[in-house]
């Protein structure tokens, strides 16, 4: 990942990207999902070394806003139907450009939002549309661990 130097933001969609893409409804209509550890731990490497992370994702779901929380990312914003609008306006608010953010996506939902980072980076498992669009598309595919290997080649781009 040649262009992870200069990476200040971290976004991440949830659905296919920290998660296996399943959706598992049980009989009272909860939703449950499941979430990669190493993915939680490359995460927290991240922050503590002063990225910052957001989650942008078109759903909602009262498990994933739980994790988030769990792991101290403090931008996240569920059931959002407009992801680039969010992604913009956090950059300013951040102050952060878009040169500085890389963005991981798996879907066509993603492309917008992906349009508007520096380094874009599809899972392995992403649909043919994101990983052609993609600077960087991962060995893994998503909720199995291919947010930690985004995570690591940003932390080893910063310690170069």
């Amino acid at each position: 990942m040649s262009n992870a130097s200069g990476i200040k933001l971290l976004v991440l969609d949830v659905d296919g990207v920290l998660t296996d893409g399943k959706v598992y409804y049980g009989p009272s209509g909860e939703v449950a999902k499941s979430f990669h550890v190493r993915d939680g731990y490359g995460l927290r490497q991240l922050l503590n070394a002063g990225i910052e992370i957001a989650i942008i994702s078109g759903r909602a779901s009262q498990g994933a806003a739980v994790r988030f929380d769990e792991l101290g990312i403090r931008h996240v914003f569920l059931a959002c139907k407009t992801k680039r609008a969010t992604l913009e306006k956090l950059q300013r608010e951040l102050g952060i450009d878009h040169t500085a953010t890389a963005v991981v996506g798996d879907d066509l939902p993603d492309l917008e939002m992906m349009t508007g980072a520096g380094l874009r980076v599809a899972v392995a498992n992403a649909h043919a549309d994101v990983a052609r669009d993609a600077d960087f598309v991962t060995t893994l595919p998503g909720g199995e661990g291919a947010v930690r290997e985004v995570c690591d080649a940003l932390l080893g781009a910063i310690s170069k």
